[in-house]
């Protein structure tokens, strides 16, 4: 092929990979070429083995498929350096069995990678130390049966163990799963609850995805909707302060998992949840900047005894 085919060839391929489907008039607006040409790239990739699909009707298009046939993806410098610092996060990371498939996918990706992009990686994992964090991890195949649920708009059935610890069958129609960073959590409708609820994927068991198609719902954002309940409800206290800083300031020092920040004015509110008000007390003082208690007002007595022991300290 002609460079510029071959460029186009894999710009279409890149396309294929990243949506499920695509019509040929899409494609072809992507590429800039007509619906004719974008036929005859779709088959110089199956000649080079990829299986690409088509269907027609309302839905159909171009779809890429999954097969042993597949050969190994075209990656350009920045590509194979993302990978490759991408599996490295992993290998320490909150999936069940993930280390062992990123240490070995790392292994064969150090092979094929050019001499000077595996010198770059190699120095970039030799300056590079992950500390073990108190994170709680997910049975991978738990995430594959969320995820395709998801995709599929099934619901689903599982065992699980509530905070309390007490054991439970829920029925639900999962939305999204959100990561926390130490944690997995799954935004579900629950069917028996008639709610929306939020679901800790290490405290799952017994996934079952049915073949109970449902309808869409209108639902939360599920980002703010996990981090609402992660920092709010769990705890016996939630509080309120008004920060003298902007949001993005205390966002930058508070991950989202501790609590959530919204803009007010000049400054920023934080919500943030506990079980001990002079904890919190504690956390807020820490802060390096001034700070004005909302609610409760326990908060401020709770402050007003911080003040008074750090006072004897200094004496």
């Amino acid at each position: 092929m002609a460079d510029g085919t071959t460029q186009r060839v894999l710009r279409l391929l890149t396309l294929l990979q990243q949506r499920r489907v695509w019509t040929g008039p899409e494609l072809a607006g992507e590429l800039g070429v007509t619906d004719r040409c974008v036929r005859r790239d779709v088959g110089r990739l199956r000649d080079l083995g990829y299986p690409v699909h088509a269907s027609q009707g309302v839905g159909g298009g171009y779809q890429l498929g999954a097969g042993r046939a597949l050969p190994p993806l075209l990656l350009d410098d920045d590509e194979a350096i993302a990978i490759a610092v991408s599996l490295r996060l992993a290998a320490g990371g909150t999936v069940a069995g993930a280390s062992e498939a990123a240490l070995r996918t790392l292994a064969k990706l150090d092979q094929v990678m050019p001499p000077r992009l595996r010198s770059e990686v190699r120095a970039l994992h030799g300056a590079t130390e992950t500390l073990p964090g108190g994170v709680a991890e997910a049975d991978g195949e738990v995430l594959m049966t969320l995820a395709r649920a998801c995709r599929d708009g099934v619901r689903v059935r599982f065992g699980y163990t509530s905070r309390g610890g007490e054991p439970q069958e829920r029925t639900v129609e999962p939305v999204r799963m959100v990561a926390t960073g130490r944690r997995w959590y799954l935004m579900a409708f629950d069917v028996d609850r008639d709610d929306w609820r939020t679901f800790r994927l290490d405290r799952m068991a017994d996934v079952v995805a049915t073949t109970w198609r449902f309808p869409p719902r209108e639902h939360p954002d599920p980002a703010a909707f996990v981090q609402r309940a992660v920092t709010a409800a769990p705890y016996r206290h939630v509080v309120r302060a008004r920060v003298s800083a902007t949001a993005e300031e205390v966002r930058e020092l508070l991950p989202p998992q501790v609590g959530a920040v919204e803009p007010d004015g000049d400054g920023a509110v934080l919500t943030a949840g506990g079980d001990h008000l002079d904890w919190l007390a504690v956390h807020l003082a820490l802060l390096p900047w001034p700070v004005d208690v909302l609610e409760p007002d326990e908060l401020r007595d709770a402050a007003a005894r911080l003040g008074r022991r750090l006072a004897r300290m200094a004496r």
